[in-house]
């Protein structure tokens, strides 16, 4: 074979390649798109408009302290965000396999729904494309590398649905409004730095532990059961993870940074971390402008 051969064949395959990644690429955003208008028309109205420091009469200490750590009084009420994040994920259930990530997240508050869109770098130029979401009470989970060929896909289920709704409720630091009781939480006494908080989205009613720091912000979250894939068989485990990096945005205290891990028989296993990048909010109360990245 000559080199002019070697070289046509390498020129041939990396058009190839671009191809593939292109067409990849407009066949997800479409499926995107979808999910996305989805989501939106799954959501209802929220009300009250804004936070009224009041509701906190009753609640927990550490809770009470919590909510007046993050937000002030007359605080719009989050109805929708849109984020970015950048971080490492790790792609296997039982050894270290990390690789980076870029994602888009749109979460919608009320009825409670998110579409996390990521890309896991697999091999340099070869990226698996991640959907995981939560829209109309129905959870959903699969990837494809160069969003086309299929690599994980997870099977509608109420277990499915469970655990991407409690996704949705550990990441309400993200959007604290949604933590409120005005917004459907109830929250239940521990000890002085604990509580725990019951959600329930139609069919589905789960509670989570909310740990708080010193500061008075929530710096562990855990749920005694979660379904976790491992060899496409859905078992269960407990599911925790830890927030720092306080920053605000939008008039509340939100975290930037964050871990995921399951807590096995041999000790944590961390599957997540990861940094907010861009953080956008839409609110309530029609004046209120968004915020800004």
């Amino acid at each position: 074979m000559t080199f002019k051969t070697v070289l046509l064949f390498v020129l041939a395959l990396f058009v190839a390649c671009m191809a593939l990644t292109l067409y990849g690429k407009a066949r997800w955003n479409a499926g995107t798109t979808q999910l996305l208008n989805r989501l939106d028309a799954a959501q209802i109205k929220s009300a009250p408009q804004f936070y009224n420091a009041k509701e906190l009469e009753g609640l927990p200490a550490p809770v009470k302290r919590y909510f007046q750590s993050v937000l002030k009084d007359g605080q719009p009420i989050i109805t929708a965000a849109t984020m970015q994040h950048t971080g490492t994920f790790n792609m296997s259930a039982t050894t270290q396999n990390w690789k980076p990530f870029t994602s888009t997240q749109r979460v919608i508050t009320k009825r409670p729904g998110f579409d996390w869109d990521a890309r896991v770098m697999m091999f340099p130029g070869i990226a698996a494309y991640i959907h995981d979401a939560y829209i109309a009470g129905a959870g959903q989970l699969n990837a494809a590398l160069f969003g086309l060929i299929p690599v994980a896909s997870v099977a509608r289920s109420s277990e499915l649905s469970k655990g991407e709704l409690m996704r949705f409720f550990a990441e309400a630091v993200w959007y604290p409004t949604a933590l409120l009781p005005s917004q459907g939480v109830q929250w239940q006494a521990i000890d002085a730095e604990t509580a725990i908080a019951i959600l329930t989205d139609g069919d589905i009613s789960l509670s989570m532990r909310f740990h708080f720091g010193k500061d008075g912000l929530v710096d562990i979250f855990r749920a005694e059961a979660r379904g976790r894939l491992v060899n496409d068989k859905m078992t269960f485990a407990p599911w925790e993870g830890r927030f720092w990096n306080y920053a605000e945005r939008s008039g509340m205290r939100i975290p930037l940074e964050g871990e995921v891990a399951w807590v096995l028989p041999d000790g944590n296993k961390p599957y997540y971390r990861g940094l907010i990048v861009t953080l956008n909010y839409e609110f309530a109360a029609p004046s209120v402008e968004r915020a800004k990245p």
